[in-house]
This record gives structure tokens, C-alpha cells and sequence, in this order.
């Protein structure tokens, strides 16, 4: 009988184990029409106890000819930039290089990012014409002050480090946050096309939140019921005891 009322009680519990899942770095919004402009946020959370984030590394893919990124206080940037193979001309103007990679390194004292807090790196930049259809990854190296370093850079969206990423639509639709999808689609997955035009640099907010917060309440109300459910059983099993 002991071990019939653990188990029940081990199975609702089970039910609560996605609340405290783990968070990731993850890009805001994370669907845009390949060509817009848009605000693209890299939000970086802290996880190791006892310690705080000093550097953010971020390798870029191909395509990315124009980058502006904000003055975030206490972190200094760095923007490095290789040169391409055969320059292109755009609005009457020849560029000859892409940004591959841009490094974030705290400065302090403002802006530490210690476990539970997280940072946003906003950026400004243009994504690719050629890229709908595809999901675009941000490969991501986060080093801790502890000597710790991970890195996200797994193209599977269930591995413990997936690569941050953005799902890139057809040229024309909207810029969105697809709830219930922080970390983006899964790398090589074809993109949906957006369905109704709009300003491809109007910025959707709250989806991701409502999301979260939609499956925040489904998870609490089946952790409650069965809550509820052991309970009733372990009621019964005394009864029969």
C-alpha cells in the first residue's frame, strides 16, 4: 500500500516538472520576413549559482551585411566583420564585407547578470532576402564569472544548449513572436509564409508572454487535479486498510 500511494503521489508531481524547466538564450522576436528590418533582442539569462554572465559571443550566420547594435550600460561591444567573396551593391552602394560575430564583455558595475536575472542585447539589422523559408542560428558562447562556459550552439531545439535562433518567413509578412517557441524552430525546418501582409518592421509584443503564461495556468490546473486525484486515492486505500 506504501509503495501504491508514492507512486501516485510521484506521478503528480511529475506534472509540475515543466514550470522549472531550464531557460535558454533565446532571440526576440523569433519569426521575421526575410528582408525586413526589425529590432532583433538577445536575451541572456543567468544560471550558475554564486556567479555572474562576463561575456556573450555570438557567431553570425551568413547574410548579415548590417548590424547596429544599443549601448547596453556596464558591457562593452565588439563587432567583427569578414570580408565577402564577391561584394554586392545595394540602394547604389557597394558592400564588401558581413558581420560574423559580435562579442558582448561585461565592464560593470551595472548590468551584471547573476543566476535567476537576465539581459537583453538589442540589435538593428536587416535579415537576408535569401533566407525564407529557413531557420537562421545564432550560434552563442556564454561565459561565466566561476569559469564556467557554455555553449549554445546545438542545432536540436531538445538538446540541454540549443543555438539560438530565428524562423525566417516568406518577403512581405509580419514580424511576430510565435508563442511557445522561446528558442525558434528547429535548425533546416521551412519556415511558414505569413498570411496577411503588414510593415515588416512592426514588432509584436506579449505573444511569447501570453504563451507562457496560457501554458503556466494548463500546468497548474492538471498539477492541481492531480493533486486532487491522490488525495482521493490514499483516502480510499485507508479506507481499505
Amino acid at each position: 500500500m506504501p509503495r501504491k500511494r508514492i507512486a501516485v503521489l510521484a506521478a503528480a508531481g511529475a506534472l509540475l516538472l515543466p514550470a522549472a524547466a531550464q531557460a535558454h538564450i533565446s532571440l526576440h522576436p523569433n519569426t521575421i520576413p526575410a528582408g525586413a528590418f526589425a529590432t532583433l533582442d538577445v536575451r541572456v539569462p543567468g544560471e550558475q549559482e554564486g556567479a555572474h554572465v562576463t561575456k556573450v559571443d555570438v557567431l553570425f550566420p551568413a547574410g548579415f551585411t548590417g548590424v547596429d547594435y544599443e549601448n547596453v550600460p556596464g558591457w562593452s561591444t565588439k563587432v567583427i566583420e569578414t570580408k565577402l567573396a564577391k561584394p554586392i551593391v545595394e540602394d547604389g552602394e557597394t558592400i564588401d564585407t558581413e558581420v560574423s560575430q559580435i562579442v558582448w564583455t561585461w565592464t560593470g558595475p551595472l548590468g551584471r547578470v547573476d543566476n535567476g536575472q537576465f539581459i537583453n542585447f538589442p540589435l538593428s539589422l536587416a535579415v537576408p532576402a535569401n533566407a525564407a523559408g529557413k531557420a537562421l542560428e545564432f550560434r552563442t558562447v556564454q561565459s561565466y564569472s566561476n569559469g564556467q562556459v557554455v555553449h549554445w550552439i546545438d542545432a536540436s531545439l531538445t538538446a540541454e544548449h540549443p543555438s539560438p535562433r530565428i524562423n525566417v518567413t516568406a518577403k512581405g509578412g509580419v514580424v511576430e513572436e510565435v508563442a511557445g517557441a522561446e528558442a525558434g524552430p528547429e535548425a533546416g525546418q521551412t519556415g511558414s509564409s505569413a498570411s496577411a501582409p503588414a510593415q515588416p518592421a512592426a514588432k509584436s509584443s506579449g505573444g511569447a508572454s501570453q504563451g507562457l503564461a496560457i501554458t503556466a495556468l494548463v500546468v497548474g490546473a492538471l498539477g492541481l487535479a492531480a493533486g486532487l486525484w491522490a488525495l482521493v486515492a490514499m483516502r480510499r486505500v485507508r479506507a481499505h486498510g
